[in-house]
């Protein structure tokens, strides 16, 4: 497998138009996230009401891997309660860093379909902190509030 096949059709297209990328309006929560080996920079922007995440932004530079991750984090956390933004977070990287078949076929089908098109860094392993650093960065910003 090349280092091509990890940019997925959805993967290019949610780094060149992000949907989701910018500061969340009424901003409660926000953490930044680096990457010092490639560069990578993420700030996440949440608006957050007791529990449960309004509105989620990011803003990103980075390659095409941490800016999709960004914005398909940022999208599918929007509404969501903040326990479930971190368990999804967390089976996410699960999903990236466990290469047992239980993570293969759980992993598979408790993330958003979306999220298959990270798949393929498993085994590009020195690419999943691309993935995961929006990840951590909501972390610490769920954490923060």
């Amino acid at each position: 497998m090349d280092g091509a096949s990890c940019y997925d059709t959805l993967i290019l297209s949610r780094s060149r138009k992000p949907e989701f990328s910018g500061e969340a309006e009424g901003e409660t929560s926000t953490a930044q996230g680096n990457n010092p080996m490639c560069g990578d920079r993420v700030r996440v922007s949440l608006r957050l009401s007791c529990e449960k995440v309004e509105a989620a932004r990011h803003m990103t530079r980075g390659c095409a891997l941490c800016m999709a991750s960004a914005d398909l984090m940022a999208e599918t956390i929007t509404g969501r309660s903040r326990a479930d933004a971190l368990e999804l977070g967390q089976r996410f990287t699960d999903m990236l860093e466990d290469t047992s078949s239980r993570v293969d076929a759980a992993g598979e089908d408790t993330l958003p379909p979306a999220f298959r098109a990270f798949l393929p860094l498993r085994t590009h392993r020195s690419r999943l902190r691309c993935a995961t650093l929006p990840w951590t960065a909501l972390g610490e910003a769920l954490d923060h509030d």
